[in-house]
């Protein structure tokens, strides 16, 4: 089944029933002007809520989550993963966390079997694009058979200064659970050797298709980057993980896996203003499923505004 017949704009999605133990389709599509745009979950992430801010104080932190009716020491952070159709290009927007079964999480790492779900060949994707090298971004392009499925003309764009960074990254700055710096590298370094082949690397920005771009932002990693999707007057921004659930009412809050926490909160406000003032939609990995919607400005912050589900 072809991207365009899959992703229909009453989100009636086929072939098929909705694997049993899932009580709904995890993918939801929007248009951009002439380009199809599908959010697909790779799963849940279960992380410490100290992860959302570990420059403030715990007890602030924890009137948040009390406010936002979450639980007060880990939950689930969403995983969202995306896949554009422009022209003739079907191009990939991250890939999800695979599997790591040292980290015990079954409960991400669903990407796979949801673009099969979904009706989506990985033999039909001509491009991915890389926000960053963090492993719940690559992952899934290790996942065992995965490389084999793939087009021998695959092209990967990723900034330079992220593949330079991982030959060497610094962690010094990151406040994260045990175990998951020395995935991270591993994961890093593994990705490079496996697929560096397929890299096509740029400074600050790129077409990779008609109103496809992706630009630098740095913040998060030295090379992470957003991808902007334009077409027919209509806007669509994949932001990463640039924005998190808590920063539009705290951009300055820390996230853990933040490798420059200054810089990172500098871009979030950047973008969340240039959100705000353009109405464009937001998609981010780790706002909740199935993370659509628009930023407001609300004081001296910003507040998200999901989007009406349209089935």
């Amino acid at each position: 089944m072809s991207l365009e017949t899959s992703m229909s704009q009453e989100n009636a999605f086929h072939p098929g029933s909705p694997p049993l133990d899932e009580l709904v389709p995890s993918r939801y599509a929007v248009r951009v002007g002439e380009i199809e745009v599908l959010v697909v979950s790779d799963g849940v992430l279960p992380l410490p809520t100290a992860m959302l801010g570990h420059n403030i104080d715990p007890a602030v932190r924890a009137t948040w989550l009390k406010d936002m009716f979450l639980p007060p020491d880990a939950f689930d952070w969403a995983l969202n993963v995306v896949v554009v159709r422009s022209g003739d290009q079907t191009i990939l927007l991250d890939a999800g966390l695979g599997i790591d079964p040292d980290l015990h999480l079954p409960r991400a790492g669903q990407l796979i079997k949801r673009l099969e779900a979904a009706g989506i060949d990985l033999a039909s994707v001509t491009d991915v694009v890389l926000t960053h090298m963090h492993m719940d971004h690559i992952g899934g392009l290790l996942v065992d058979g995965v490389k084999d499925q793939l087009r021998p003309d695959l092209r990967i764009h990723v900034a330079a200064a992220e593949v330079k960074f991982w030959e060497a990254p610094d962690f010094s700055r990151v406040s994260m659970p045990p175990g998951f710096p020395d995935a991270l590298r591993e994961t890093a370094k593994r990705f490079a050797k496996e697929y560096r082949s397929h890299f096509r690397l740029f400074d600050e920005e790129y077409e990779v298709a008609p109103g496809v771009v992706v630009h630098r932002t740095g913040g998060h990693t030295p090379g992470h980057s957003v991808i902007r999707v334009a077409s027919g007057g209509d806007r669509l921004m994949f932001a990463g993980d640039a924005v998190f659930a808590v920063g539009f009412e705290h951009p300055d809050w820390y996230n853990g896996f933040e490798h420059d926490p200054e810089e990172a909160a500098r871009v979030r406000v950047r973008l969340l203003r240039e959100l705000a003032e353009t109405g464009e939609q937001l998609v981010a990995t780790h706002l909740p499923f199935p993370s659509v919607g628009r930023v407001a400005v609300d004081g001296d912050a910003f507040r998200w505004v999901a989007a009406f589900w349209d089935y």
